[in-house]
């Protein structure tokens, strides 16, 4: 006769902080997702017809739409922080995911948001100078990305990490709306700079191949306020000033695109524990701590040598031709020998993982997958710039200095953004010094299960026949139980430090160079003479700004590297 256990009442083991099990978790996303689509279709119809003077769309209704699209993302996200913060629900955030927003990102966000505060400052001073002939939308507009700047960034700052479990669908949309808002933003923004620098080029000072490509480029785009003079000098100050402040601004509206988007991702997920983390994490203020000090040394001298070349170039590029051509000379091969480091040395953090035996960490991790996309997919803009120029190099005629320059530039960028991508993937799928795999948990929790029999537990697949932890055993999964891992001080993990180090300080400088108004590609005839002024302008300001977004999200991604090593 078989032992049973004794029956009674049945009870399920109460699961503490469980959430309701979503019916369909792909309806709502994909709910979510086609409301997003729809509402960016409509705002890049809008910024990209606003920029033509041919079209019958107006700066005007452009700032009428992303104004009332920021009203409806604030009125949404104060509703989500009452519920979340005011009135705290305890089925509401069952959990918050340790990866999501670390406090890197965090700080980025809220250094780009403070410098898009500013900007606002500067936008609202440009366009009340000249009230009588602007619309009182345009003053509007930086008031209302002010406050929404304000909200959101906040929202962001204390909800990253949640992980709601409550208003699934509704959660879902606001999420997606708010990321949509951003996007719109950043769209504007990319489209209003662009149309600047074309018709910055114009200027008395420029030289004969700038004045051409903003002559055939003024015919389709107009600067925003152009029938409002702009003479006195507070006027100018804040004109030049909200357009060179553009960069933090397009930054911080994809900085905080990607945490919403994480957020989106964790909506109705499950996790094992709410609270576990990194606790081998190092304090930010041994930051050059456990290095040999050359990465951060020559990490630093290229950036300082990088701003002076910087400085030099916008100095004397609008100059005359021989200036121009000694200008752009001098920034080419400050970038290939910079590019040229920057891929040995990823490639030798990408050889001293050969040597490492620590674990590679399979777990999901909705912000690391993330990360990983966007690496990959920011870098096809350099792809694309790059792959024009050898093709404009090669087949392009006469043979010169630049040309060669040029198609030297462009192979540098394709094997520096390859290796760099390897060696910082392959640096988040580590496993930090000092941390043992975990078991993996089962997709399913066992609450509520009720058997008469011990020998019905040891048949369910996905039960494990005794809760236990998992000891480091060789016959473990991986043979979890043979990697012996180097202290935290050994060689390979301070050079991996100096290795992020110095690539964290080049992609840094790379980034400010194209970001505050480097734009060698129009200076350069080579690709201009060969492609023709409006498809080169096209490529340019569309591939462009993604490879800007690259720089920045892998110099954070490095952040995070070092942090992990």
């Amino acid at each position: 006769m078989s032992e049973e256990l004794p029956t009674g009442p049945k009870e399920s083991p109460p699961a503490p902080r469980a959430a309701p099990r979503e019916v369909w978790k792909k309806g709502g996303r994909l709910l979510s997702v086609l409301l997003a689509v729809n509402v960016l279709l409509l705002a890049g119809t809008f910024v990209s017809g606003g920029a033509f003077n041919k079209v019958a769309v107006y700066d005007t209704d452009v700032f009428a739409l992303l104004t009332a699209m920021m009203l409806l993302a604030v009125l949404w996200i104060l509703f989500y922080l009452l519920r979340t913060v005011r009135c705290p629900d305890t089925d509401a955030v069952p959990y918050r995911d340790a990866h999501a927003g670390p406090i890197w990102l965090r700080g980025g966000l809220v250094l780009f948001g403070i410098c898009t505060l500013i900007m606002d400052v500067f936008k609202t001073g440009y366009y009340s100078s000249s009230f009588e002939c602007q619309s009182a939308i345009k003053i509007l507009y930086p008031l209302t990305q002010a406050v929404f700047v304000i909200v959101q960034t906040y929202f962001l700052c204390i909800s990253a990490k949640d992980c709601v479990h409550s208003h699934l669908d509704l959660t879902r949309c606001g999420l997606m709306f708010t990321l949509t808002t951003n996007l719109a933003i950043w769209m504007a923004a990319v489209v209003d700079e662009s149309v600047h620098q074309a018709h910055s080029l114009s200027s008395p000072h420029g030289n004969t191949s700038h004045t051409r490509l903003a002559l055939e480029l003024q015919r389709a785009g107009s600067p925003v306020g152009e029938d409002c003079s702009c003479n006195t000098a507070i006027c100018q100050i804040f004109q030049q000033g909200y357009f060179y402040l553009y960069p933090f601004n397009i930054e911080y509206s994809l900085f905080a695109s990607t945490m919403l988007y994480v957020m989106w991702k964790n909506v109705g997920r499950l996790l094992a524990s709410s609270t576990r983390g990194h606790s081998h994490t190092p304090s930010l203020l041994s930051l050059f701590r456990e290095t040999f000090f050359a990465g951060p040394i020559l990490g630093l001298m290229l950036f300082v040598v990088g701003l002076a070349v910087f400085i030099i170039y916008e100095v004397q590029v609008n100059g005359e031709r021989g200036h121009t051509q000694q200008a752009l000379v001098m920034y080419y091969i400050f970038n290939i020998i910079c590019l040229g480091l920057m891929t040995l040395v990823s490639l030798s953090g990408s050889v001293i993982y050969r040597f490492d035996r620590r674990a590679m960490d399979h777990r999901k991790n909705p912000t690391r997958s993330l990360d990983m996309a966007l690496l990959v997919g920011a870098a096809l803009g350099q792809y694309a710039i790059s792959y024009y120029s050898i093709v404009a190099a090669v087949a392009g005629t006469p043979r010169e200095l630049l040309a060669g320059l040029s198609l030297a530039h462009a192979l540098l960028v394709i094997a520096q953004h390859t290796f760099q991508n390897v060696f910082i993937i392959e640096s988040l799928h580590r496993l930090p010094p000092g941390a043992e795999p975990h078991s993996t948990p089962p997709k399913e929790p066992c609450h509520g299960l009720t058997f008469a029999s011990l020998d019905t537990l040891h048949t369910l697949p996905a039960c494990p026949p005794t809760p236990r932890l998992v000891g480091p055993s060789p016959a473990g999964p991986q043979g979890a139980g043979s990697i012996t891992l180097a202290p935290r001080g050994h060689w390979r993990y301070r050079c991996l430090k100096d290795i992020s180090l110095f690539l964290l300080l080049c992609n840094i400088i790379l980034w400010i160079m194209p970001a505050f108004g480097a734009r060698p590609h129009f200076s350069n005839t080579v690709e201009v003479d060969f492609y023709g002024y409006s498809l080169w302008a096209a490529i340019v300001n569309i591939c462009l700004p993604f490879g800007i977004f690259y720089r920045m999200h892998a110099a954070s991604s490095l952040l995070e590297v070092y942090m992990l090593s």
